[in-house]
């Protein structure tokens, strides 16, 4: 035991420590640190490489656009062609947003003019978004909530609505007639459309 304490008061146990047990060397921190920091560094980037896909997926909605809307099929031109007013009809509308398909049913109103020539209104009141429904005995549409009122053809009669009824886009194809629906801002008195 004393030779041991003489030992470690001459400074001979740091030569020890280069030397492990039963004479091997032992590795300097330097090169161990350097392997570490490589093999950290590699299975980092297998790691990003691996997980680019997933970020993707969660990431892809945010980037891309909704899909917009398709033309959809209202009815058959003949049903429409003998009637006298405004037609009331249900749609089902289609929509992609991200991950989510969404499929919701939509009132129009399908008018004729006297030559012959379709026009379809959407049935949301341009003020507060409510639904308008016509009127045979007054011959007008009318929002339930605050009175407004429009004429056959969409034109604001009175009421607080900023503009009349929202004309959407329509055509005759192959003897149907297909509307392309859209969503329009409110309380302006000019039509936007919201994408």
């Amino acid at each position: 035991m004393s030779g041991f304490k003489e030992e470690s008061l001459s400074g001979k146990t740091a030569g020890a420590s280069q030397n492990g047990h039963e004479g091997r060397e032992i590795t300097p921190p330097g090169r161990r640190s350097f392997l570490g920091l490589i093999l950290g560094a590699g299975a980092a980037t297998v790691g990003v490489l691996l997980s680019a896909p997933l970020f993707r997926f969660a990431l892809h909605p945010i980037f891309k656009a909704t899909v917009p809307l398709k033309w959809t099929e209202v009815g058959e031109v003949k049903d429409f062609t003998s009637a006298k007013g405004p037609v009331q009809r249900y749609v089902k509308i289609e929509q992609r947003d991200g991950w989510r398909k969404v499929v919701t049913e939509k009132v129009l109103y399908v008018c004729k003019d006297p030559s012959g020539k379709f026009s379809t209104f959407s049935s949301i009141c341009p003020h507060l978004g409510c639904s308008v429904a016509w009127h045979d005995e007054k011959k007008n549409f009318i929002c339930p909530c605050h009175n407004g009122q429009f004429t056959s053809d969409g034109k604001l009669l009175s009421g607080p609505p900023p503009r009349g009824l929202d004309l959407l886009d329509c055509k005759v194809e192959d003897g149907k007639l297909m509307v392309h629906y859209q969503y329009f801002r409110q309380l302006v008195p000019n039509k936007e459309v919201l994408t």
